[in-house]
């Protein structure tokens, strides 16, 4: 049965599909960036809260700024925006759901002005961004925006042609400005620390350079509220399109997705929300604990057993925890090295929070794969792993488990192989200069460590170094990872739940 809107009720039974009338909703929100992530989470929630409310004002509108996001565009518009929710439990149990949240969906390569005066439009009330760590154009080492980028220089000088989400952001809130009407919120839903704060700080870095007046009205009337958002959402594969269509359902693209699932939201916005609590989520009036928790144990998580995985020749998130040295492994890191930094966290058990973590990573039906994981690092650990090492250094904790860690990352960007030899598929916007910098680390040991744009001054952090430098010698005479694992925790422990 194709996935349209006029075969909904013709679906196979047990699917859960939408009973709201969606012919009778609007887009509220405009969401950049409509990947698997979002599918799995804001899209879901809003579906849920349209279910249960009866609410008519918060459809979504997706929006997509990159030739690359043709394929989706094609595909909803194809399945009238509904797309199945494959929510895979670790007892095998299989839900499928049809979400129905998405209304529309505006590719800008066809028309940038469509989709600004969408944005600008009284009917949206929030924009939402799912633009991966590297759409923010922010160097880690200076914590400033990025006004090098060709892409940025370009919407300096073209404002009403934009390439980047922030220009595209400016000049949707100028014309918002000139029309008397309302700031919409600007809600980040991507995987970074105060993900409102850096929103906001690169938006008005760049509304700054391009017209002061705008961008005063900008920092008084628009809102970035932080969240913390958390629902394990790997790559759509072949077999599980099959799989669906097997059970009755033709869908180009679905989403597969755990069955856990938090947002952590402040209640800060500036023209009305969606009452997203009364499907699950927490409104907070700090949600920093809660989103450093996350980082510093999930993602850095994810982070420390796809790049030793990688190098092992682990191929995916579950396949490392069913071995017994990268299970302990990650369960020292967490408990050695990123619990002593973490502030206590409101109504959290941190013990049994990783526990549940490390049960969640094990799901052998949520097939997570390694490259995924490992997909842009260079954007990535600065914010999950590097601030865990500064802040250890500081306060004079372990560096051992995180600094074999940043080794496995310098072998794997050198070679790009596993220890058998196996090729890797590495895909990092800065993969050249990583290369050429883990190359060089034969010469150099510190030559990766001084990539400033990611690392800082971590080169200069002699307890560092000296745990560092004979971890990557030792790896580049022998690639067996797990010796070194194996040498740092000793013998693998069973875990418990």
């Amino acid at each position: 049965m194709l996935l349209n809107q006029n075969n909904l009720q013709h679906l196979p039974e047990g699917v859960d599909r939408p009973t709201y009338d969606r012919s009778q909703l609007t887009a509220g929100i405009v969401h950049i960036g409509v990947g698997g992530f979002h599918r799995s989470h804001e899209a879901f929630y809003t579906d849920e809260l349209l279910a249960q409310t009866g609410a008519t004002d918060w459809g979504i509108c997706g929006v997509g700024l990159r030739e690359a996001d043709r394929k989706i565009a094609d595909v909803l518009k194809q399945q009238d925006y509904l797309y199945t929710l494959i929510i895979k439990h670790p007892d095998g149990k299989v839900e499928h759901r049809v979400i129905g949240s998405i209304v529309d969906f505006m590719l800008a390569a066809d028309d940038a002005n469509a989709v600004i005066n969408k944005m600008a439009d009284e009917s949206t009330r929030i924009v939402s961004l799912t633009i991966t760590e590297g759409g923010y154009h922010f160097n880690a080492a200076t914590n400033e925006f990025d006004f090098t980028h060709p892409d940025v220089q370009h919407d300096l000088a073209n404002p009403q042609q934009p390439k980047m989400v922030f220009g595209y952001l400016t000049e949707a809130l100028r014309r918002r400005r000139a029309n008397n009407l309302p700031a919409f919120t600007i809600q980040s839903c991507d995987n970074i620390q105060h993900n409102g704060n850096m929103t906001r700080k690169m938006l008005l870095a760049f509304a700054y350079q391009q017209d002061a007046e705008l961008a005063r009205w900008i920092e008084n009337e628009v809102r970035f509220p932080n969240a913390m958002v958390d629902r394990i959402t790997p790559v759509t594969t072949m077999s599980d399109i099959a799989a669906l269509e097997t059970s009755g359902i033709t869908d180009a693209w679905p989403v597969v997705c755990e069955p856990f699932t938090q947002w952590v939201i402040e209640d800060t916005f500036a023209n009305g929300r969606p009452q997203w609590e009364d499907v699950g989520a927490q409104f907070v009036a700090d949600v920093t604990p809660y989103e450093t928790m996350k980082i510093r144990l999930l993602n850095a998580g994810h982070s420390v057993l796809g790049l030793l995985g990688s190098i092992h020749g682990h191929e995916t998130i579950d396949g490392c925890i069913a071995d017994p040295l990268f299970a302990t492994y990650l369960r020292r890191f967490m408990d050695i090295e990123a619990t002593p930094v973490l502030a206590p966290v409101e109504g959290i058990d941190l013990e049994a929070y990783k526990s549940v973590l490390i049960e969640r990573f094990g799901n052998p039906n949520v097939k997570d794969n390694l490259a995924r994981i490992c997909l842009e690092s260079s954007s990535k650990l600065p914010k999950f792993l590097i601030s865990t090492i500064m802040e250890n250094l500081e306060k004079g904790g372990s560096v051992h488990y995180a600094a074999l860690v940043i080794a496995a990352w310098c072998y794997y960007s050198d070679k790009g192989m596993s220890k058998d030899g196996v090729a890797l598929d590495i895909v990092d916007e800065m993969k050249a200069e990583l290369h050429q910098a883990a190359i060089q680390s034969q010469v150099d040991g510190l030559a990766f460590l001084k990539i400033e744009s990611i690392f800082g001054d971590l080169a200069s952090k002699t307890a560092f170094t000296e745990v560092y430098l004979p971890m990557l010698e030792t790896l580049y005479h022998n690639p067996d990872i797990a010796q070194q694992m194996q040498a740092l925790i000793g013998e693998p422990e069973a875990l418990t739940a």
